[in-house]
């Protein structure tokens, strides 16, 4: 599938990719050509041990056959879920495509090399402000945070910044990937792909 998306465009399972990694690629590109802010903005869902839910936008910074990779503070809400249940599921929604993808997986920690490598492409107010919030807990007021901003960015002048060891990367291993397009008389096109072993991925159609 190329060019413009049109309302009555057919999603079928004779013109997706049998890889749904490459059918992402696919819409992931049309989706950053066509969307003006954040095409790679997605719903992280997590659950506490005990299946409650919670869930907030993060960005995705990388993808291939391995996983989509996340990064956040290590001591967040988020991280405190996937530690005791590291079932997640990624959700994007590109309205300008009518199109959304949810990604199903475990969760696991990107290896220390490749979050300090992907910190050190970060603006330097980013690292700092990576430095400077602890993701999630109580503060007394925004003063304090902008206080410890200034204390960091003193710290560190002139100096290269270190990735914060509460910092790094997550990288969500797909086990169900679902493609959905718009239709008309919400006759909507679904179609999943599910892990069956290691390399091996079925594809069905669902119901709208």
């Amino acid at each position: 599938m190329s060019g413009p998306v049109q309302e009555e465009e057919t999603l079928d399972e004779q013109s997706v990719h049998r890889d749904p990694i490459k059918q992402f690629a696919e819409w992931f590109d049309e989706a950053t050509a066509a969307v003006p802010s954040f095409p790679n903005a997605a719903i992280l869902a997590t659950a506490t041990e005990d299946g409650k839910p919670s869930a907030r936008v993060v960005l995705l910074k990388s993808y291939d056959a391995d996983g989509f990779v996340f990064y956040t503070n290590y001591t967040s809400r988020k991280a405190e879920e996937l530690k005791c249940n590291p079932q997640a599921e990624l959700l994007f929604y590109w309205p300008e495509l009518k199109r959304q993808v949810r990604i199903e997986g475990m969760v696991e920690k990107t290896s220390e090399q490749e979050s300090d490598d992907y910190f050190q492409s970060r603006p330097r107010d980013s690292q700092i402000g990576a430095w400077a919030s602890s993701q999630s807990a109580v503060i007394p007021n925004r003063q304090e945070l902008e206080k410890r901003f200034k204390e960091i960015e003193k710290r560190y002048e002139n100096q290269r910044i270190t990735r914060p060891p509460q910092w790094g990367g997550y990288r969500l291993k797909p086990r169900k990937i679902e493609f959905w397009q718009s239709r008309e008389s919400r006759l909507h096109d679904r179609l999943v792909y599910i892990l069956k072993d290691d390399r091996t991925w079925m594809l069905q159609r669902l119901a709208p």
